[in-house]
C-alpha cells in the first residue's frame, strides 16, 4: 500500500524576485552605524556581508522570504519548510512532501550559510525547520556557476543567530490530534553567538489520506527535530562557526477501508485480509553537521567549510497482508553517510571586475537492506508454494569533484555580465563529467526597472543514495518478479537552459515575469516503483520543459499583498534506464512519442495577504489569509500520463495577537477553510504510488511566550 508523506498543507508568505542588482552591500560597517553600537554587532554584519558577497544571484530570478514574512501569514513557523516554499512563484506540490520547481521531478540544492547541505534519503524540507531561518532565497532560472549538480533551484538558508539572550516557547495543535510545543533561544557571551531550537509534532496525519476522508486510518506521526547554531568571532578578519541538525520521524502507512484480497495468494490456507488491520510503517532518522571557517582581508574573502551528512529510511511491512494483498512483502532499511568540503572565495579585483572560484569534494556511501517476502510461481503467475524469504543487500560509494571560475563584469554603468564556468566529474555506478559554460547578462537603469538575460549548461547526477540496488535475477519465479528483465544504471542529466526575466518597482508595488526554455538529455526523473516510500531514479532520453511565471506585490506600511502564477510544459521521451520496472507496451509506446512527465503541472498559482494593526483597539494584532492552486498533476489516459487530475484551490487563514507586556502571542488558523476535497494523486502514472488527497479542514491554535 505505497503512499507518501505529505504533512501540514497550506501556509504562507512571498517575497519578490531579486537581480544581481540586490547583491550584498560591501563588507564594511554602514556609514550611518551609530558611534556606541556595540563592536560585536558591527563586526558581525560586516562578516555576515562578506560572506553572503561570495555567492550573490548574479542574473538568476531569486525569491526571498524573511523569518517576519513567515510569521506573519497562516501557520507560521509551525508548519514545514517545504510548504512555505509552495507559496512561490513555479513551486507546486506533490505527496511525500515533495515539491516542483519549474516542473522539474526534485533536483533541488539545500544551503545553510552558503555551505552545501549533501543530500540524504529523506526530504530536507521535512526535516529542517522554519524555526531555524532568518531569511531563505530560493534561486532558479541560469543560475551562475557556483552553483551545480542540483539546479532546478537552489534553497539558500541564512540561519537566526542571537545577540540579545532571550528566546521563546510555544505550543501549537489543533485538528486531527495535532500537537507541537517547541522552544528556541539565542543569545551572545563576549565574541561568541549562539542560537538553538528544539520541536516535536504528533499529529493523525501524517502522509496524505488515501480516500479524501476528513480522518485518515492508521496515519499517526511522531516527530523530533533539532538544531544548534554557534559561531565565534576569532577578530575583526576571522570567524569560525559550527551547525548542526538532527530529526526523528516515525510514520504509520494509511490504510484504505474497506477492501479484501481477491484471492490470489494464500497463506498457510489464510486468503482473507481487511485492509483497515494493515499494520505498515515507516521511520526516518536525519543528521547533519558543518563546521565553517570564514576569512575576510581587503579585496579577499574565502570560506571553507567541512560537513558530514547522516540519513536512513527503515520500512517495517505488515507481511501477512501485503503477501495476501500484492504477494510481495518488503521490510527494507537504507542508510547513507556523506563528507565533504568546500572551499569559496571572492577577490574584489577592481571596480569593473570581481572574481569569483572555489572547489567542492564529496564522499558519499550508501547500504541497502532488503528482506523479501514472495510466493514461488509458475510460468503463469499462479502460486506454486508457500512463501520463501530473499535476501538482497548491497553497499556503494560514490566520489564527486567540483570546481569553478568566473568574473563579475561591469562594463559600464547600470550593466553587469557575469560569465565563467565549472567543472563537474563523479565515479560511482557510472563515471561521467562535464564543463558547463555560464554567462548573465544584468540591465538596471534608473527608474526601478530590470532586466535579464543567461544561459547555462547543466550536468546532475543520479541521487547516488535513491539509486536502486535490486537484483532483478533473484526475484524472477517468483510474485516479486519485476515487469521486465533489463535496465541501465542512471545518468547523469545534461541540460541547455535561457533563461530571460524582468522586474519593474513602483512605489510600494513590485511586478516581475521571467521565463525560461530547456532541453534535456537523459532527463532525470523519479518514482516509487514498491511499498517503501522511496523513490528510484530513472531517465528519459530527451526532455523539454519550457515555461513563464509572474508575480506582483505590494507593501505598505503594514500590508503585504501578493500574487503569483505560472505555466509550464513538461515532456520527455524514450525511458534509458531502469526500464525492468516498467510495463513493456509502455516502454514501446514511450520510446515512440513525448508524453508528459508524471509531475508536470500546467497552471501553478499562489496569493496572499496580511496586514498588522499598529494603532486603535486591535494594535499588535494581525489578520492573514494564503491560498495555493493547481490545474492538477498528470495521471494515465490514452498513453502513460495522458490525462490530467482536476484542478484545486486551497485557502486558509490566520488571526494572532501580540501581547507585549507579559510577551505572550495568540493565534488561530484555519486550514483548507471551505473543506475542499481534492487528489493530489490518483495512484496512476509512471512512477505514481496510491492516491493522496490533501489535507481537509483543520483548526489550530497556538501560544507562545518570550524568554
Amino acid at each position: 500500500m505505497p503512499l507518501r508523506i505529505l504533512l501540514l498543507c497550506g501556509c504562507a508568505l512571498f517575497a519578490t524576485p531579486a537581480f544581481a542588482d540586490d547583491q550584498p552591500a560591501p563588507a564594511q560597517a554602514p556609514a550611518n552605524q551609530p558611534a556606541d553600537q556595540p563592536k560585536d554587532i558591527v563586526v558581525t554584519g560586516r562578516l555576515d556581508a562578506a560572506r553572503a558577497s561570495i555567492q550573490p544571484s548574479l542574473g538568476a530570478t531569486t525569491y526571498s522570504i524573511s523569518n517576519a514574512t513567515i510569521q506573519a501569514l497562516p501557520g507560521g513557523d509551525n508548519q514545514q519548510l517545504n510548504q512555505i516554499l509552495l507559496q512561490l512563484p513555479g513551486v507546486s506540490q506533490d505527496g511525500a512532501g515533495q515539491l516542483h520547481v519549474r516542473d522539474d521531478h526534485a533536483n533541488l540544492q539545500y544551503r545553510i550559510n552558503g555551505t552545501i547541505l549533501p543530500e540524504g534519503i529523506a526530504v530536507f524540507g521535512q526535516t529542517l525547520s522554519p524555526r531555524l531561518v532568518d531569511r531563505f532565497d530560493l534561486r532558479t532560472g541560469a543560475l551562475p556557476a557556483q552553483y551545480g549538480l542540483r539546479t532546478a533551484g537552489i534553497i539558500d538558508i541564512t540561519t537566526k543567530s542571537g545577540f540579545q539572550n532571550g528566546g521563546e516557547v510555544s505550543l501549537y495543535g489543533g485538528s486531527r490530534g495535532t500537537i507541537e510545543p517547541s522552544v528556541e533561544y539565542g543569545g551572545n557571551t563576549g565574541n561568541t553567538n549562539y542560537f538553538v531550537t528544539a520541536s516535536y509534532r504528533h499529529n493523525d496525519l501524517g502522509i496524505e489520506s488515501v480516500d479524501g476522508s476528513a480522518q485518515a486510518l492508521h496515519d499517526t506521526t511522531n516527530q523530533y527535530q533539532g538544531f544548534v547554531y554557534l559561531d565565534h568571532t576569532i577578530d575583526d578578519g576571522n570567524r569560525v562557526s559550527l551547525i548542526g541538525g538532527y530529526s526523528d520521524q516515525r510514520f504509520q502507512i494509511p490504510n484504505p477501508r474497506g477492501l479484501h484480497p481477491d484471492g490470489t495468494y494464500n497463506v498457510g490456507g489464510v486468503t482473507d485480509f481487511l485492509s483497515d488491520d494493515l499494520d505498515e510503517r515507516q521511520h526516518e532518522k536525519t543528521a547533519f553537521g558543518i563546521l565553517s571557517l570564514l576569512h575576510d582581508a581587503g579585496p579577499v574573502t574565502l570560506q571553507g567549510s567541512v560537513f558530514a551528512r547522516y540519513s536512513s529510511l527503515q520500512y517495517t511491512p505488515d507481511v501477512l497482508g501485503e503477501l495476501l494483498f500484492n504477494g510481495i512483502a518488503q521490510a527494507a532499511k537504507k542508510q547513507d553517510f556523506t563528507t565533504g568540503v568546500q572551499v569559496e572565495g571572492v577577490y574584489r579585483l577592481s571596480g569593473a571586475h570581481t572574481l569569483r572560484g572555489g572547489f567542492v569534494v564529496t564522499r558519499d556511501h550508501g547500504t541497502s537492506r532488503t528482506s523479501t517476502q514472495v510466493f514461488p510461481v509458475d510460468a503463469s503467475g499462479a502460486q506454486t508454494g508457500q512463501p520463501i524469504a530473499i535476501a538482497d543487500n548491497g553497499s556503494a560509494t560514490e566520489m564527486t569533484y567540483s570546481v569553478y571560475l568566473q568574473d563579475e563584469w561591469q562594463p559600464i554603468d547600470h550593466v553587469t555580465i557575469n560569465f565563467g564556468g565549472r567543472f563537474d566529474h563523479y565515479d560511482g555506478y557510472r563515471s561521467e563529467q562535464q564543463l558547463s559554460p555560464r554567462v548573465n547578462a544584468v540591465w538596471s537603469p534608473p527608474g526601478g526597472f530590470t532586466i535579464h538575460a543567461g544561459y547555462a549548461r547543466y550536468f546532475s547526477p543520479a541521487p547516488f543514495a535513491n539509486v536502486a540496488t535490486t537484483t532483478i535475477a533473484k526475484f524472477v519465479g517468483t510474485s516479486g518478479a519485476a515487469p521486465g528483465t533489463y535496465g541501465d544504471v542512471p545518468f547523469a542529466e545534461r541540460q541547455d537552459y535561457f533563461d530571460i526575466g524582468a522586474e519593474q518597482k513602483i512605489g510600494p508595488v513590485t511586478i516581475g515575469v521571467d521565463a525560461y526554455h530547456r532541453r534535456s538529455r537523459n532527463l532525470l526523473d523519479e518514482g516509487q516503483f514498491g511499498a517503501p516510500i522511496i523513490l528510484t531514479p530513472f531517465n528519459y532520453a530527451r526532455g523539454r520543459i519550457d515555461g513563464i511565471e509572474g508575480n506582483i506585490s505590494y507593501t505598505h506600511r503594514g500590508w503585504l499583498i501578493y500574487g503569483n502564477i505560472a505555466h509550464a510544459k513538461a515532456q520527455g521521451t524514450d525511458i534509458s534506464s531502469g526500464q525492468f520496472n516498467f510495463d513493456p507496451a509502455d516502454l514501446a509506446t514511450i520510446s515512440r512519442q513525448y508524453i508528459y512527465l508524471d509531475h508536470d503541472q500546467t497552471w501553478t498559482g499562489s496569493a496572499g495577504a496580511s496586514y498588522r494593526f499598529d494603532d486603535g483597539i486591535l494594535r499588535d494584532s494581525k489578520l492573514a489569509a494564503s491560498m495555493i492552486y493547481g490545474s492538477g498533476l498528470r495521471r494515465d489516459g490514452a498513453v502513460p500520463n495522458g490525462g490530467k487530475l482536476p484542478g484545486y484551490a486551497v485557502f486558509n487563514i490566520s488571526a494572532s495577537h501580540s501581547f507585549k507586556g507579559p510577551g505572550i502571542e495568540v493565534r488561530a488558523d484555519v486550514f483548507n477553510l471551505f473543506d475542499h476535497v481534492y487528489e493530489i494523486r490518483d495512484g496512476s502514472g509512471v512512477g505514481v504510488g496510491a492516491p493522496q488527497y490533501g489535507q481537509r479542514r483543520g483548526f489550530f491554535f497556538g501560544i507562545s511566550k518570550s524568554i
